[in-house]
């Protein structure tokens, strides 16, 4: 897989989206995430809105030590820690703020992501000038209960937005060839790693197999 750099999304991607309670706390958190970096996953997002923005600093600045020169950075909503860190880009939600009032707030170039969980979205999304999208949820996810899958379908509408998308929902080793065909760039996932009893093999397991479905260029 290719490595990451701060200008430009790697190739497939294999994203990691963190969530300290279910890797044990915020210290099992980092230790989980630099294994999984270590074996291949090249972009992590940090999503723990539920903090106070000093502490979503303080574990983003943490991130950005264990991530750095191996995987992207990817803060979840606020470009004003994304910059403090030194992450890559901002991962927006559906109903935050525009992509555009996103780059004016920053005072350095960031990759610019959006999650979406329609066609409608992801369109306008790419029209804003969105640099990745996030799409789901694709199967059933233990982190969206009660919310039906979207299936890889979404995955092919939203692909032909000519945006980078990303499945994420109830993704595993076995089901992220699919998404992957379905015409996605790669895929997002946290119980698949996060959830697994060794990190690190979990993520060599699904690097493997997304490189084996999309050979990189």
């Amino acid at each position: 897989m290719n490595n990451a750099s701060p200008s430009s999304l790697p190739h497939p991607i294999v994203a990691l989206v963190t969530d300290r309670n279910l890797a044990g706390g915020p210290d099992a958190l980092v230790d989980a995430v630099a294994r999984a970096v270590d074996n291949g996953v090249n972009l992590v997002q940090m999503r723990e809105k539920d903090l106070p923005d000093a502490v979503q600093l303080a574990l983003a600045q943490r991130l950005r030590e264990v991530t750095n020169g191996k995987a992207l950075l990817f803060v979840n909503d606020s470009v004003s820690i994304a910059e403090a860190s030194g992450a890559d880009g901002v991962q927006l939600t559906e109903n935050s703020r525009s992509i555009a009032s996103a780059r004016a707030r920053a005072a350095r170039p960031l990759l610019i992501g959006r999650s979406v969980h329609g066609v409608d979205a992801a369109r306008e999304a790419a029209a804003q000038g969105a640099d990745l999208l996030v799409v789901g949820t694709v199967y059933d996810s233990p982190t969206h209960p009660g919310q039906p899958p979207a299936g890889v379908g979404l995955v092919g509408w939203c692909a032909q937005s000519g945006v980078p998308v990303l499945g994420i929902g109830g993704i595993t080793e076995e089901n992220a060839v699919a998404v992957v065909h379905a015409g996605a760039s790669g895929v997002a996932v946290i119980s698949a790693i996060l959830g697994a009893a060794n990190p690190a093999d979990a993520a060599a397991r699904l690097v493997a197999a997304i490189s084996d479905a999309v050979p990189s260029a």
